[in-house]
């Protein structure tokens, strides 16, 4: 087995970014959702709410990025410079963010149509994994992702979904950092900790999906109730539709470049 595609997502819920290799950090890959969109009550905003967050696509440069959708583009320095830090929501987490200027909320809030502000996780900010599911407990870290620092699937596990829709869907409606190629059906549910290049990784939680996965990545758009409708008729557990493993790293440093072999170390 072996990665067959690496992804980070440095804005949550907006477009993300194929890379060649990441760093892996305490909150997940270097760059990986340590942006969001926040609403006037500083209120985290995803696709659920708003599905054509999806259609703006995402550059890395240098330390800051480049957002862009219909022909607009702004550049969104690393830092905010704007002195303005305030407590941001996101499930049941209340964070410390720093807030950029009005010019680049401008910007977002018209081209999404919906009011919102940007903000960053500063490196002082140290969100809690859940600690039910932490290797280290009260000590594992996750950026502005949902619930875990990393998110892998296999590309058999799609296969065998597509295999059971009318219309295939790509791998992005899933929003993976790590595709893993050569493992069969949903093989990784049985993985308790792997190695993918020289690093280690616990595998701590499946994935609980949501109507993100009926959002066409490209447009933006929601595109029919499938797969989720799909998966719910075969990988539903407890009231949870399932897709993918939440990884934790056993230790940071590391890089894992696209072709990395994958070797499970422990299964469950």
């Amino acid at each position: 087995m072996n990665i067959s595609d690496i992804n980070i997502y440095p804005i949550k819920s907006l477009a993300g970014v194929t890379v060649d290799s990441a760093l892996v950090e305490d909150r997940g890959l270097q760059f990986d959702r340590r942006w969001m969109l926040v609403d006037w009550k500083r209120k985290f905003i995803t696709q659920r709410e708003v599905p054509r967050m999806a259609a703006v696509k995402i550059a890395v440069v240098g330390d800051g990025l480049t957002a862009s959708i219909d022909g607009n583009t702004i550049a969104i320095p690393a830092h905010p410079a704007t002195g303005k830090t305030a407590t941001v929501k996101i499930w049941s987490s209340s964070v410390k963010a720093e807030f950029y200027p009005d010019e680049i909320n401008h910007w977002f809030s018209n081209l999404l149509e919906t009011g919102c502000r940007l903000v960053l996780m500063p490196e002082t900010t140290k969100r809690k994994v859940n600690p039910f599911y932490a290797v280290r407990r009260f000590e594992d870290t996750v950026s502005f992702a949902d619930g875990y620092p990393f998110l892998l699937i296999g590309e058999g596990s799609l296969e065998e979904l597509n295999s059971r829709l009318e219309r295939p869907v790509p791998m992005n409606r899933f929003r993976p950092n790590f595709v893993v190629a050569g493992s069969e059906p949903f093989a990784e549910d049985d993985w308790r900790r792997i190695r993918i290049g020289s690093s280690e990784f616990y595998v701590v939680k499946p994935c609980g999906r949501c109507v993100i996965t009926t959002v066409d990545q490209a447009t933006g758009k929601i595109d029919g109730k499938d797969p989720l409708k799909t998966l719910s008729t075969f990988r539903n557990r407890n009231g949870k539709v399932l897709f993918g493993q939440n990884l934790i790293a056993h230790a940071t440093g590391g890089t894992i470049r696209n072709g990395d072999d994958v070797e499970v170390l422990e299964r469950k």
